[in-house]
């Protein structure tokens, strides 16, 4: 399971730093070998390729009606490999629909990783915590 936050920087070529902690993970769990799609949210999805080819087979058997959403996540969906030197290359075109810059943030969502642009993440973040938590987590306590 993934988890935590990692606060990074893109470089010029738009190329992202996998922590250490995750690239040895990934590279037991995949071999290193990734897919980044696009979120409805406004950030990247980047998925072990294992965990994608499950999910796209689920997103390939949705009806014609959610025609529109299969091209929102198979349509964008890129795969992508760890370099030498333990970095990705976010595709620009990714790049630009997420609003991502230079300083991104990269959240550990269990089976997944979520790429905000880190200003972005901050602001909903905040939103989140001001509009308290919804009805349906009632039941939740730590």
């Amino acid at each position: 399971m993934y988890k935590g936050i990692s606060a990074l920087a893109l470089d010029a070529k738009g190329r992202m730093l996998i922590p250490t902690k995750y690239r040895d993970a990934l590279a037991v769990q995949c071999g290193g070998q990734l897919t980044l799609t696009r979120h409805p949210h406004g950030c990247l999805l980047l998925l072990p390729r294992t965990v994608w080819a499950d999910m796209e087979r689920d997103i390939a058997a949705w009806p014609m009606a959610a025609r529109p959403w299969q091209r929102i996540f198979m349509g964008n969906a890129t795969d992508i490999e760890i370099d030498s030197a333990g970095r990705i290359l976010l595709a620009p075109e990714l790049r630009a629909k997420a609003g991502l810059t230079k300083d991104v943030v990269m959240l550990g969502m269990g089976t997944h990783f979520e790429i905000w642009d880190a200003a972005q993440h901050d602001a909903n973040e905040e939103a989140t915590l001001e509009a308290g938590m919804p009805e349906i987590l009632n039941g939740f306590s730590f």
